[in-house]
């Protein structure tokens, strides 16, 4: 029974690390509060601040240049296209460069690029700006979240994965706040400069994080063809992570509109309060993940997120759109770090960074191609409708996610990566 209990919470890796804490329960914690783990936490929080600062601020310089609507938004979906193509030379990367000197060379794309803004001052060269920071934004993500599943002990990995993410999640309110301040006091320029250093900071806190020799190394697993590509074994988390994202980008897209749409003012607070329970939703599913399974957390944020998306669909209050903040972020601050875990449980060590861009891939691409399918609905119906249309993709997550875990549960898997 405790093996089909096993593969129903997601798989026989999950199932060993719960049974080994069961049965005896004396034994110590692996550390995972390692210098390296802090550090390169640091590392990440501080490149997604030089991130999320340009976010509200530079379609403002685009088009204080004149730039149109039209390219304002070709500039800034760029980034996602080269994000999403870079990733798929991720092996090739580790093999010439080693894990860590492929992140470090991320952190300084970043940091070129940001820098570079400041001179981007006509539509072509903003736009291979912003191409070339999506690669190293692309690079430098797919491998924060590899070193780091490899540095975390198996047995809290949950737990990990979900801290980690905490300072990013942080800096995703503050942020684009700290951005449209700088800009309003001092201008572009310092905004630019400001930015660059926090990827200047980014670089050293990782050159200080003291990784283990074996992530130095030119060693990666590869398989010809599209193995080079997609991780297999990550096909149906990414399947899962695709639909996650289109809801995603149903909410960043248009929630502020919506707001005006239905006369509630103040829509920032609506990201206040979802960035604020993305964070607790972190500091407590990862530990529930690593005690019980994937099923235990990825279900129950996959009902609050659907209960959220439903409230938006019909909100009329300032009350009503703050519940739907608070149950989107509880959702999507649970099932992201959930999903991601479970991914990298299901590979080997040696294809977790193809597995992770596999991963990031399907999430980006559900963010961009919900961002503009949506964007379609909410020309023809309105801006609630496309909230049920995201909470109905959240039904068939609900309903793909179960179907596997009774496959798999009573071995006749058919959807099994």
């Amino acid at each position: 029974m405790k093996e089909h209990c096993g593969y129903w919470l997601g798989g026989p890796r999950e199932a060993e690390v719960v049974n080994i804490d069961r049965m005896n329960p004396a034994v110590v914690k692996e550390p995972l509060w390692t210098r390296a783990f802090i550090y390169l936490a640091v590392s990440n929080a501080l490149l997604a601040s030089g991130f999320h600062m340009l976010i509200p601020t530079l379609p403002l310089f685009i088009a204080g240049f004149g730039g149109t609507d039209a390219q304002i938004g070709l500039i800034m979906g760029s980034f996602t296209f080269s994000a999403v193509l870079i990733r798929f030379y991720t092996v090739q990367g580790i093999n010439r460069l080693g894990k860590t000197n492929f992140l470090l060379w991320g952190i300084v794309i970043c940091m070129i690029a940001i820098a570079g803004y400041y001179w981007a001052t006509n539509v072509a060269l903003s736009l291979s700006t912003r191409i070339l920071h999506g690669v190293g934004f692309g690079i430098a993500t797919t491998m924060y979240a590899t070193i780091v599943s490899d540095i975390i002990p198996g047995s809290r990995r949950g737990e990990g994965m979900g801290y980690f993410g905490l300072g990013s999640t942080l800096l995703m309110a503050l942020a684009p706040a700290i951005g449209v301040w700088v800009v309003d006091s001092y201008g572009f320029a310092v905004l630019f400069a400001v930015a660059a250093a926090s990827q200047v900071l980014a670089f050293v806190w990782t050159q200080a994080s003291r990784m283990p020799a074996a992530l130095v190394s030119h060693a990666e697993a590869g398989s010809p063809g599209m193995g080079r590509l997609i991780e297999r074994q990550a096909i149906f988390p990414a399947v899962l992570s695709l639909l996650l994202g289109i809801c995603i980008g149903g909410v960043l897209s248009f929630v502020t509109l919506l707001a005006r749409e239905v006369h509630v003012a103040n829509a920032g607070y609506f990201f206040l309060v979802a960035t604020s329970n993305v964070f607790l939703a972190r500091l407590v599913t990862g530990r529930i993940f690593d005690q019980k399974g994937p099923a235990w957390v990825i279900i129950p944020g996959a009902v609050v997120l659907f209960l959220g998306l439903m409230i938006l669909s019909k909100v009329s209050s300032p009350d009503a759109f703050l519940w739907a903040a608070a149950c989107y972020g509880l959702g999507t601050g649970s099932m992201f770090p959930a999903l991601q875990t479970w991914m990298i449980n299901m590979v080997t060590p040696e294809r977790r960074s193809i597995a992770n861009a596999t991963f990031f891939n399907a999430l980006d691409t559900g963010v961009g191609g919900g961002a503009i399918v949506l964007g379609i609905l909410a020309g023809q119906s309105g801006y609630q409708s496309i909230y049920f249309y995201s909470a109905n993709v959240v039904v068939c997550f609900i309903v793909l996610y179960i179907l596997y875990l009774v496959r798999q549960t009573y071995g006749r898997s058919t959807l099994k990566p």
